[in-house]
């Protein structure tokens, strides 16, 4: 009886011990993954005006698909778990909320329809989809690359769509998005004082988000090889044999 009360008590204790891992993996995740968005993409994240058809497609997917990566490498590798792009996803998408409602709306009252941060969720599954049937990191990374890069626009496009309407205000035409920039002021840089949809590569390609999504794609498979041998490095295990004493 004994014996087994013992038994219990360490399948309890593995448990318990299981589910701090798991937390303290999912917080790590999190912090590293939101900060490195911050720093990388991180106005195209925060505003609404900055969510444009030229620039975010390019730069937030391929700054995002970097931990996507690394998890996979991690996950796959170790446990043959194809949850890597999703579990970091879903981490960084709570790590923004929380970030957007304590800080952006509790301290700075700016509507969280200006802030809101963008869905990386459907393009997770995808890229966790593609490992779990290829189980190749390669293929993934050529198909489910380019695939993370197409679909970042579409998935995001219902939530965004309201703002890119056409507006005239005093005399000018605008989107929905600019006209909300200039309601609520922001830190005086020059990069702020922007409008949507301007730049010189309609000249080149007419509608700019078709070029856009396929450079973005094909970036997205660069960064997706290259952060996979990250994950796979940091996540090497080595066993040391005892030495006889």
């Amino acid at each position: 009886m004994q014996q087994v009360a013992a038994e219990a008590e360490a399948r309890s204790l593995e448990r318990k011990f299981d589910i701090v891992v798991l937390v303290s993996m999912f917080l790590a995740i999190l912090s590293g993954f939101h900060i490195h968005q911050m720093l990388t993409a991180g106005d195209w994240s925060f505003w609404i005006d900055w969510k444009d058809r030229m620039w975010w497609p390019v730069v937030a997917p391929i700054m995002d698909i970097t931990f996507p990566a690394a998890c996979q490498a991690i996950l796959w590798t170790k446990f043959k778990a194809p949850i890597g792009a999703t579990f970091s996803c879903a981490g960084l998408f709570f790590g923004q909320w929380m970030n957007r409602y304590w800080n952006f709306w509790g301290w700075t009252h700016y509507p969280l329809n200006f802030v809101f941060p963008e869905t990386l969720l459907p393009q997770a599954i995808v890229l966790d989809g593609v490992l779990m049937i290829t189980n190749n990191f390669v293929v993934t990374a050529l198909i489910g690359g380019e695939l993370w890069g197409w679909l970042f626009y579409p998935s995001n496009w219902p939530m965004i769509a309201p703002y890119h309407v056409p507006v005239e205000y005093y005399g000018q035409l605008m989107s929905v998005a600019d006209l909300i920039q200039y309601e609520y002021i922001r830190t005086s840089t020059p990069e702020y004082i922007r409008m949507v949809e301007t730049g010189t590569m309609r000249s080149f390609a007419g509608g700019v988000l078709g070029v856009s999504a396929f450079f973005s794609g094909f970036c997205s498979v660069i960064m997706y090889f290259i952060w996979w041998y990250f994950g796979y490095f940091f996540g090497w295990t080595k066993f040391v044999k005892h030495s006889k004493v």
